[in-house]
């Protein structure tokens, strides 16, 4: 049977969708996963991607870390894609529950979805780490070196670093989604990246579905892979739907 055939099947018959998704869900967007060939792991910059992203380098190289979140992270002006809008449909039909996501661009959110557990964090939230004021995302990536409060301290972007534990609420949030699931869509993620990709371990439901460019460590464990193009996928479900 034809994979998207199958997986409309699949979605015929379940009450409870889960999606959770990670950076490929984004890059038709316009922005960049981590470790594709063109990927940010693969960019030049100061320091080890991954170091650039950790609350090390947030800590000891704050200018450094502000130069390269700026330049890599500003994804104000960026829309969903067609991955997106399709997330939404389920979530019209009232087939979706919840969206899981990696991704800390909104784009979900700026989709219309309702329900969303970002185990990542978020541009759009951000304050001092002396006096906890908040600050919009717009401040942050609009000003000069390091984003400073009005009490004079360094502005934190609440997005999860590496060496950062994942936000409670979110992730306690997702874990419960994904347990009451019957159908677990993953969307655009390597599924290496832990804890997040742990969360699967969760799902006890009727289908697991992976669609994603490459494989992933679940692959086995999945009802449905679906290894294509996110973007030709989600436009031929979104024609279905």
């Amino acid at each position: 049977m034809d994979k998207i055939k199958e997986l409309k099947n699949m979605i015929n018959e379940s009450k409870n969708i889960v999606v959770f998704t990670g950076a490929g869900v984004s890059t038709d967007s316009g922005l960049k996963d981590f470790r594709s060939k063109d990927g940010l792991y693969k960019k030049k910059s100061p320091y080890p991607a991954e170091y650039m992203l950790s609350s090390d380098c947030f800590y000891r190289h704050t200018e450094e870390f502000f130069d390269y979140y700026k330049e890599n992270f500003n994804c104000l002006a960026v829309l969903p894609n067609d991955t997106h809008k399709f997330i939404k449909k389920l979530e019209d039909i009232g087939k979706l529950k919840a969206v899981i996501t990696q991704n800390i661009d909104g784009l979900h959110t700026k989709a219309g979805n309702k329900n969303v557990f970002e185990v990542h964090g978020t541009i759009y939230k951000n304050h001092c780490l002396k006096c906890h004021k908040e600050y919009p995302a717009d401040y942050i990536f609009n000003s000069k070196g390091i984003p400073k409060c009005k009490c004079g301290s360094v502005i934190k972007p609440d997005v999860v670093l590496y060496g950062e534990t994942l936000p409670e609420n979110d992730y306690n949030g997702g874990l419960s989604a994904i347990s009451e699931a019957d159908m677990l869509i993953v969307c655009g993620s390597s599924l290496t990246v832990y804890p997040a990709s742990g969360m699967l371990e969760m799902f006890s439901g009727k289908y697991l579905v992976i669609i994603n460019n490459s494989e992933t460590p679940y692959d086995y464990k999945a009802n449905l892979v679906i290894n294509d193009n996110l973007a030709k996928v989600s436009k031929e479900l979104l024609n279905y739907l």
